[in-house]
């Protein structure tokens, strides 16, 4: 197996940071987040090497992204395919599927972890030299799906340049969302370069439950994190006073429950949690339990669309809410969904400011919410992989 002098370089680099970062990590074991996931990636704890060898292997970070790989799994067959993940939430959802999974190591255990197989794909922008340099040494084709670069991060790329280059001499092929996230990749000195589309268009979309939906009108606050939620209450209790309407809270992270249910509770008195009470008898909901999303879509009229109104997480996926005819509503920072949101149509951009969204949940009166019913075309990617 040929090593490269910068591969080496980068391993020391890489074991040097793992070395500083070890007090770091010791203190996130005490977090229920991470019990899991960092024992396995930086400890190798019960997370010990595929068992199956020329296999095709699909990288993905979390939750929307494994969730996006159902489709690709269902047409090669889940006995040819296996998974790794970072989170925890993705490593449960690709356990679902039936396919063998693990938790992807830190770089520094790479080299020593990796086995051989037929294919490793890897999903958007999860960039891990060591894994493409590994992979690659040891006789794996590499490629890249569903591949983006933002406009947000692309100057910071850019400027970084020769360090991709580096990167993508590892990689065969990149499946790139749209035409831009081409020219920028091109410009970062990767090859073969392909447009396919966004995968998780070719998703089905589906809900673990069939509720009632109450008689009021029904906003659901979808996939928040901190700060949000206040946003959110406050807009709508200002806009409950005018018009009869109750509000579901979904926070992206469950360990945020207790924290938005303390919040929840010094806002108003008509509060309950989904766990505890399915009537919807208050006017506030926090669905406290995993999985239940898009059964709440389904009996909404409203989304507000979380991960948008800060600038640091890059907003949700839209599709869903507006599978279920949900009138959407989302923050300024989705710069992660851009492509995504190009399908839905009479999206309402609001700042982060409580007047601001409450004019736009008013204004939903006027709006549709359509989704564009345009599939991808995956055969491209089905024949690169059947052809090497």
């Amino acid at each position: 197996m040929k090593v490269r002098a910068f591969s080496l370089f980068y391993y020391v680099l890489a074991l040097m940071l793992y070395i500083i970062s070890l007090p770091l990590l010791l203190f996130l074991l005490t977090k229920p987040k991470y019990k899991e996931s960092i024992p396995a990636r930086f400890f190798l704890w019960k997370n010990r090497a595929f068992n199956a060898r020329n296999k095709i292997w699909f990288h993905a970070c979390s939750l929307g992204e494994v969730s996006a790989l159902k489709p690709l799994i269902d047409e090669l067959g889940k006995d040819n395919v296996i998974i790794t993940t970072i989170t925890h939430t993705g490593y449960k959802k690709a356990l679902s599927f039936g396919v063998e999974t693990r938790y992807l190591p830190f770089e520094i255990f790479i080299p020593f972890w990796v086995k051989k197989q037929r294919a490793l794909v890897v999903l958007e922008a999860e960039l891990w030299y060591m894994l493409f340099a590994t992979a690659s040494a040891k006789g794996v084709d590499v490629s890249l799906l569903n591949a983006r670069v933002t406009e947000r991060s692309f100057p910071k790329s850019l400027r970084l340049r020769w360090f991709y280059a580096q990167m993508f001499s590892y990689v065969n092929k990149i499946f790139v969302q749209s035409s831009v996230d081409k020219e920028r990749f091109e410009m970062l000195d990767a090859l073969h370069v392909e447009v396919l589309g966004n995968i998780k268009l070719s998703q089905q979309i589906t809900k673990k439950s069939d509720f009632e939906k109450p008689c009021e009108l029904v906003v659901v606050g979808a996939s928040t994190h901190r700060g949000e939620e206040e946003l959110i209450v406050r807009a709508f209790l200002e806009f409950h006073s005018d018009k009869s309407s109750k509000l579901f809270i979904v926070p992206r992270h469950p360990e945020r429950f207790n924290e938005v249910w303390e919040l929840m509770k010094s806002l108003t008195n008509s509060c309950s949690r989904f766990s505890e009470d399915k009537s919807f008898s208050t006017n506030l909901i926090l669905v406290d339990v995993m999985g239940e999303l898009n059964s709440i879509y389904a009996i909404s009229d409203i989304a507000i669309v979380g991960g948008a109104f800060q600038d640091n997480i890059g907003g949700h996926n839209p599709l869903e809410p507006a599978h279920y005819g949900c009138k959407i509503i989302t923050g300024e920072h989705f710069y992660h969904q851009l492509e995504l949101f190009k399908y839905v149509q009479n999206v309402q951009i609001s700042k982060d400011e409580v007047h601001e969204l409450v004019i736009a949940l008013k204004r939903c009166d006027e709006l549709d919410s359509s989704f564009v019913d345009e599939k991808i075309e995956l055969n491209k990617f089905y024949k690169y992989i059947k052809e090497n």
